[in-house]
């Protein structure tokens, strides 16, 4: 069942591009590229990786990001960008299994929402905090219908 979360203000440091649904596999492969950045400069990371979708357009495409959460803000460079997450009301709701009902569990979320009159921080397609989370390690975790993954979605106000 959903519920409504309190969250911080996070840094984070990820990789923005462009994906049409059928590239979100690919893109996912580019997290090694974020921790490896990460590694490099021996920031260590203090969450999970994540997806943030800032455009949901089901014909022209996602503007989305992979990201990991830091401690403090830094400087991207090259394809590698920075940012914070917005601090507020998020709605909170974990999905156990394949990252394949993913979009069937965002589905039941954004229902649940409009049932509850909850309104979300987005203007059309563009959202200020909308995330999917990846709890589990996939090192430690390699069966994916085993895996954790939370939906994270900011409200407005």
């Amino acid at each position: 069942m959903p519920e409504i979360v309190e969250r911080d203000e996070q840094p984070y440091v990820a990789i923005r591009a462009k994906v049409q649904m059928n590239e979100i596999g690919t893109f996912a492969r580019r997290g090694g590229e974020v921790f490896g950045w990460l590694a490099a400069r021996g920031i260590t990371p203090v969450d999970a990786l994540f997806f943030k979708y800032d455009v949901v357009d089901m014909e022209n495409g996602l503007v989305m990001e992979i990201g990991i959460p830091v401690e403090e803000r830094h400087t991207g460079e090259g394809e590698i960008v920075t940012g914070v997450l917005p601090g507020g009301r998020y709605v909170s709701h974990t999905h156990h299994g394949h990252p394949d009902g993913l979009y069937q569990a965002t589905g039941d979320l954004l229902a649940w929402a409009e049932k509850e009159g909850l309104e979300w921080d987005a203007d059309g397609d563009h959202w200020g905090a909308r995330l999917e989370v990846y709890k589990s390690d996939p090192v430690e975790v390699p069966d994916m219908d085993q895996w954790e993954t939370e939906l994270l979605f900011r409200l407005r106000g």
